[in-house]
């Protein structure tokens, strides 16, 4: 896992989790207690709200990325980035400050008037980003994006048949599509990815955001930071049934979970308590690693084949390995003796690395394809064979 400067702010898995505070230089922006465009205003937001509640980066958007609004121009962005470079004169505390843009010309204009990062909430659809960014030496956030500098996160709407091939898009979930869209146009050194939480389009759907914060440890396998902007999320308030205004508990124990998942940085509109949510998450997080002078070895923060297969695919290697490398254990209560017999039977006819501990509460240890193994044997056979062959395969999947 790579670490990340910013401008001397140090982002990775050896530094505590960062937060980016938000200002919105957009007067439709859907946020209204972070949206300022008096610079006055706006530099004593930052200070009082932002930067005093613990806030490491303070990102400065020209516009609403929200899809109901039309989108600027670049031209249009660099008018009104006058009043983003005067709140950063203004503002008296200490942060680093990103440009939230998807032009590479509006960032390279923000970068030489004294922004710190960049937040490419289009993912390098500019393909003049990176090189813009790498020219700078600076950090740059990347938010997973087909390549249209007018649909920043729409990764659902993305033709991935004539960008990958008909078979991959057939079989693809939509996980998987945001793990491609960060690849593309490259991921520089100082790349931070973001996976793109939010209703960036109509074809995203609050399942697909679940699913991706189930399954965000995969993104660990391209090897650079990762943020998350979850706060208020409705994928989260849906879940416990609860209005924007009413969210910030449970963005709060999303935002635990996210950092123990392998997130860096947390962009927020709540910054002192998604700090200490952040820190909690951080606490608890178990990842090791050692180093010396000539090498470094750290231990991969895999949970599920899942994460083992985005690894080994990102290192060129069958991800398909993971199903025999991947270790699962599955506990079973209520078996009567017959069934038992019919499973231990079954566990010794497949030809497969999979034991069974016969116990009160049955124990099968083995490879994900050893266990699958094991359950189309049973399979073979009827009533509670069959039950129990489907349960098996549900835990596996």
């Amino acid at each position: 896992m790579n670490s990340v400067d910013a401008a001397g702010l140090g982002i990775g898995d050896e530094y505590p989790p960062r937060i980016m505070g938000v200002l919105n230089i957009s007067e439709e922006s859907p946020y209204d207690p972070s949206v300022y465009d008096d610079p006055g205003e706006a530099a004593q937001y930052v200070d009082e709200e932002l930067i005093d509640e613990g806030a490491d980066i303070v990102d400065i958007g020209l516009e609403s990325a929200n899809k109901r609004f039309d989108v600027l121009s670049a031209e249009e962005e660099l008018e009104r980035l006058h009043i983003a470079l005067e709140t950063i004169d203004r503002v008296s505390g200490d942060a680093i400050f990103s440009i939230e843009t998807r032009y590479a010309t509006v960032a390279e204009e923000a970068l030489l008037q004294g922004f710190d990062m960049v937040n490419d909430i289009a993912g390098f659809a500019d393909p003049e980003m990176p090189a813009v960014c790498a020219e700078h030496n600076v950090a740059v956030a990347k938010m997973a994006s087909p390549p249209d500098l007018e649909r920043p996160g729409a990764v659902g709407e993305t033709d991935w048949a004539a960008r990958k091939s008909p078979e991959w898009a057939a079989q693809a979930e939509y996980v998987d599509q945001v793990y491609e869209a960060l690849k593309q146009n490259g991921i520089t050194e100082k790349t931070i990815v973001d996976p793109a939480f939010g209703g960036w389009s109509e074809a995203q759907t609050l399942e697909d955001d679940r699913e991706t914060f189930r399954r965000l440890r995969e993104f660990r396998a391209l090897g650079q930071p990762m943020l998350v902007s979850i706060n208020r999320k409705n994928f989260l308030g849906e879940i416990a049934g609860r209005e924007t205004d009413e969210r910030l508990p449970v963005s709060l124990a999303a935002t635990s979970m996210a950092v123990e998942r392998g997130a860096h940085v947390i962009r927020t509109h709540d910054v002192a308590d998604t700090r200490d949510a952040a820190l909690i998450g951080h606490a608890f997080t178990e990842r090791a690693s050692t180093a010396t002078a000539a090498f470094s070895v750290s231990r991969l923060d895999i949970h599920s084949s899942r994460d083992l297969r985005a690894h080994l695919s990102t290192r060129g290697i069958d991800p398909t390995a993971a199903d025999d490398w991947s270790t699962v254990a599955i506990e079973i209560d209520g078996l009567d003796e017959d069934a038992r017999t019919r499973l231990l039977s079954a566990v010794t006819d497949v030809d497969s690395n999979v034991e069974y501990v016969d116990t009160e509460h049955a124990l099968l240890v083995g490879s994900r394809t050893g266990i699958l193994d094991v359950s189309a044997h049973l399979l073979e056979e009827s009533g509670d064979g069959r039950a129990l062959a489907d349960a098996l395969s549900e835990m596996i999947e």
